[in-house]
C-alpha cells in the first residue's frame, strides 16, 4: 500500500490507459473524457496532492469534459461533410459551349467531361461556341447557363 501512495500517478495513468483503450471499443466519446479526468488526477498526484484532492480534480475534469467538450465533438462528428448527389453537384460549375445557345434554340455544352444540352438562363442572351458559362440550374437533361465574363472584357 505504501508503493501506491508514492506512485499514485502511475495508478492514474493506468486508469487513463484502460479507459482510452475501452473508448476504442465503445466509440461514444464518454470513456475518453473520463480518461482525460484520470490524466488530470495523474498530474495532481505527480505534484504531491492528497488523494482526496486527486479524486476531486479528476472528477471535476471529467465532468467538465463531458459537459463542455463532448457535445460539440459529437455534433461535429454527426454533421459530416455536405453531400451533393446527382445533378446538384454540377450546379455552379463552369462549362464550355460547343454549339450556339439562344433563347429560341437549345445548344450544347461540355460539362464535367460530358456533353449536355443547354439553354440560356436569361432567354435574351445568345452564347457562341467557345464561351465559358456557369451552370445555374439543371432541369431534366438541360443545363441552364449564363456566360462568365472573362478578365479584360
Amino acid at each position: 500500500m505504501d508503493w501506491l501512495g508514492e506512485h499514485a500517478w502511475a495508478a492514474w495513468l493506468g486508469v487513463a490507459a484502460v479507459l482510452g483503450m475501452a473508448e476504442l471499443v465503445s466509440l461514444d466519446l464518454v470513456l475518453i473524457m473520463l480518461a482525460v479526468g484520470a490524466m488530470a488526477g495523474m498530474v495532481t498526484a505527480a505534484i504531491g496532492a492528497a488523494v482526496v484532492v486527486q479524486v476531486l480534480v479528476a472528477g471535476g475534469a471529467a465532468v467538465a469534459m463531458l459537459a463542455l467538450v463532448r457535445p460539440s465533438l459529437v455534433a461535429r462528428l454527426h454533421r459530416g461533410p455536405e453531400l451533393r448527389l446527382g445533378t446538384s453537384k454540377l450546379v455552379g460549375q463552369r462549362a464550355v459551349v460547343t454549339e450556339t445557345i439562344t433563347g429560341l434554340s437549345v445548344g450544347r455544352i461540355r460539362l464535367a467531361g460530358e456533353t449536355w444540352s443547354a439553354a440560356p438562363y436569361d432567354e435574351h442572351v445568345t452564347i457562341e461556341p467557345g464561351a465559358t458559362v456557369e451552370v445555374f440550374e439543371i432541369r431534366g437533361a438541360t443545363a441552364y447557363v449564363h456566360p462568365v465574363s472573362e478578365l479584360g472584357e
